[in-house]
């Protein structure tokens, strides 16, 4: 039999079902995998194996005793640093949280708790959800299992990176411009955004409001689904959820492609490297070989989603950032002198370069005499595209692109250039600010062994045809990937 960190998802929820092993041995042998790899992958922020264990053992007697909360009871998942569980502390990978406590759970964890999985904070993330490679977090920075030199994507490649090294078969993200699918993609494992509202953000720190979203990944599709349905639903605590159709995993069946309509998009169109390239063209091909009816969108307005996204982005998080001013929340530094002092040393200390950098972009947008000029267009801008992607969806049930332009880069490649780290997530922002679902489907690797993933996305509420459409991805020659073994 393979170790239990080997496993995936469904055979752990089978075996502890069956009373194969014990949430106890899950935990210890995941926890062994931690020691051995965690040093190289820099995954977690905190490592507590005793509280794990003790959940774990807390499970295994309510499944002794038949009161187990759910056939999920006992599984593990890493939660980002960005997600609030009480008594830990949530930094959101900054200097300026490092003390934070949460004094309540995230609507989310409440979930999960009520289901009986085994939480493992904190995964390692980029600072405030900041980024594209998890370069940013203020305390390390995570690196790719597939090749420790390369970055998993951000920004929660902490989370991506956990269930791609086999340090725990799902985890939570949180995706404000494609930072699950977008690691997902460079991991080689499944990670979806739900549609905007499906998915309460209480207790989610928020980046930029209208476009969080809370989401999972996975080391098979039917974690995605399960963890899903059960962090689905409205929230009185969080007023931009919407309630919609019910997703039921047990609807998500491999479907078959012919007559289906997949928007796609032309080669001279993806901007992607040859080896992603390729693979997208070979799966399109596929499709199509399976009766797919294929059409080529036209995705020029797309091109502007970058200065759209980093405009409305930018200027949500200049707002939302404004509490940690070293009084309501967060480090306080100096407080002898002009009150103004301790503000501009508290902030100037507490945030890292690149928070830095896009609250002073969100606070010159939203300034008198450049609003209307930028964040005002910006906002028309992302009707416009909302309006393109409703047109879309009229004409097709799908839309099939690759969910990074490139594999994993070296880390430390584009951290001097801003402009070219935003461009990582070109492929991925429109989903944002659409409010659409999408998912990320591992697609074999590249030439040098590097994971690649496709994009999967719909119209709202329809996850339940996504992941069905998804799981017939996964079922296409040479998109399988094996996770390593052998972490170098």
């Amino acid at each position: 039999m393979k170790n239990l960190y080997q496993l995936t998802y469904s055979q752990i929820k089978s075996g502890l079902n069956k009373s194969e092993f014990t949430s106890v041995d899950l935990v210890n042998s995941l926890y062994d995998r931690i020691a051995a790899s965690e040093p190289k992958i820099n995954a977690f922020l905190e490592i507590n194996k005793d509280k794990a264990i003790e959940q774990a053992k807390q499970s295994d007697e309510r499944r002794k005793n038949k009161q187990q909360l759910s056939d999920c009871d006992g599984i593990p998942i890493a939660i980002k640093d960005n997600i609030c569980v009480t008594g830990e502390i949530t930094s959101c990978g900054s200097k300026i949280l490092e003390n934070f406590r949460s004094p309540y759970d995230a609507t989310v964890i409440t979930k999960l708790k009520e289901k009986g999985f085994v939480l493992i904070p904190r995964a390692n993330m980029d600072e405030f959800a900041m980024g594209s490679s998890t370069e940013n977090s203020a305390y390390q920075t995570t690196k790719n299992p597939f090749d420790t030199s390369r970055i998993p994507g951000g920004s929660s490649g902490g989370s991506a990176a956990a269930v791609s090294a086999g340090m725990a078969p799902i985890s939570l993200g949180s995706d404000t411009g494609g930072s699950i699918r977008q690691p997902a993609s460079l991991c080689g494992i499944w990670g979806l955004k739900p549609t905007y509202g499906r998915v309460s953000r209480y207790g989610l720190v928020a980046y930029a409001s209208s476009l969080d979203q809370i989401g999972p990944f996975s080391n098979d599709l039917e974690g995605i689904a399960d963890i899903f349905e059960i962090l689905q639903g409205a929230d009185p605590k969080d007023q931009t959820t919407a309630s919609g159709k019910t997703f039921d995993s047990k609807n998500v069946k491999s479907k078959d492609w012919k007559g289906v309509k997949v928007g796609v998009m032309a080669s001279k169109d993806t901007e992607s490297s040859p080896g992603v390239l390729k693979k997208y063209e070979d799966i399109k091909q596929y499709l199509k070989d399976q009766g797919a009816i294929l059409k080529e969108l036209d995705f020029s307005l797309f091109k502007h989603s970058i200065p759209v996204y980093y405009l409305i982005a930018t200027a949500e998080c200049s707002s939302n950032l404004s509490r940690f001013d070293g009084i309501r929340y967060g480090l306080r530094k100096g407080g002898e002198g002009k009150l103004e002092d301790l503000y501009v040393e508290s902030r100037s200390e507490g945030f890292g370069k690149e928070v830095k950098r896009r609250i002073l972009l969100g606070t010159f947008s939203l300034s008198s005499g450049y609003y209307d000029a930028y964040y005002g267009k910006a906002q028309k801008a992302r009707i416009l595209i909302k309006k393109k992607y409703d047109e879309f969806f009229k004409e097709v049930d799908f839309i099939l692109q690759p969910t990074s332009p490139t594999t994993a880069f070296k880390i430390g490649e584009k951290t001097k250039d801003p402009i070219q780290m935003y461009l990582a997530d070109i492929l991925t922002t429109t989903v944002n600010l659409a409010g659409v679902p999408a998912i990320s489907c591992p697609a074999g690797l590249d030439e040098n062994g590097l994971p690649i993933g496709v994009q999967l996305t719909t119209a709202h509420f329809k996850e339940e045809e996504l992941l069905s459409y998804a799981k017939s991805i996964s079922e296409i020659p040479g998109c399988k990937i094996t996770l390593p073994e052998n972490i170098n």
